[in-house]
């Protein structure tokens, strides 16, 4: 474990959006949303590791055929989470207040909630501290998650694979370094899958689709665990929440919420 050099900020920010009318979208939509999105920030789209995670449109709409249906009336969630001080005052400037225009459809924004914090603050808090650790966490995967094993899409919530994907980002962006392989193995044999309530769903990426899976699982921590590592632990799960799980997180796969338990 390193010593934390200084803050690099992380912002979490969700609009709530509507429609006055039904809103049919191509379901490739997520890419042409978030290169749009990213011109209005300055934000270059590129880079191995996303600087900024998105979420799509979430809320209650019907896929068929081609296209995904928005109904009047009801409410969805846009969400972009910056992991790098850049990115994270891009999203903060944002301005979405006149509304969201995509191909010919147009979303009012209802109301936006920021959510603000850094690495130093996540590793005092639930590092450096030492608090006492709750013995399990509950996810929710919001949108299709699956991790990149070579040439296939494994779409299972695998321990060893969500830690890594989160160790890996962090380890990119925060200035505190927690570890690589061993730590991962650490985690790995301590931390296990206990319960899950998942189904599997396709997501089109550019001319493919990757299967995914959505739903619920419980990871239940082991006893006598190091406490260092318990901490590490639940300081990986609230960044779940910012980074996303697995691959194609910049085009509106993996996210993630860390539910109450």
């Amino acid at each position: 474990m390193g010593e934390v050099q200084g803050a690099v900020m992380l912002i979490r920010s969700t609009w709530t959006l509507a429609t006055s009318e039904p809103i049919a979208l191509p379901k490739s939509y997520r890419l042409e949303l978030i290169k749009q999105l990213h011109r209005r920030m300055g934000l270059e789209f590129d880079g191995e590791i996303p600087a900024a995670t998105f979420s799509g449109i979430v809320g209650r709409s019907r896929a068929a055929g081609d296209f995904v249906s928005f109904g009047a009336e009801e409410e969805f969630r846009l969400s972009l989470c910056g992991l790098q001080t850049e990115a994270s005052k891009a999203i903060a400037d944002l301005d979405l207040t006149d509304g969201l225009e995509l191909l010919g459809a147009k979303f009012q924004v209802l109301n936006r909630e920021d959510e603000v914090t850094s690495y130093e603050t996540l590793y005092q808090t639930f590092v450096a501290t030492e608090p006492e650790c709750p013995n399990r966490f509950e996810l929710r995967f919001l949108t299709p998650t699956a991790f990149s094993q070579g040439r296939v899409h494994l779409p299972l919530p695998v321990p060893t694979l969500m830690f890594r994907s989160w160790v890996e980002r962090w380890n990119h962006f925060a200035p505190v370094y927690l570890g690589s392989e061993d730590l991962i193995g650490y985690l790995g044999e301590s931390i296990v899958l206990s319960r899950h309530r998942l189904q599997t769903q396709s997501f089109p990426v550019h001319a493919s689709r990757v299967t995914g899976f959505t739903g619920e699982i419980t990871l239940q921590v082991l006893s006598r665990i190091d406490p260092l590592i318990a901490n590490v632990t639940a300081l990986l799960m609230e960044y779940s929440r910012f980074a996303g799980t697995g691959m194609k997180t910049r085009l509106g796969m993996g996210v993630t919420q860390l539910n109450q338990v």
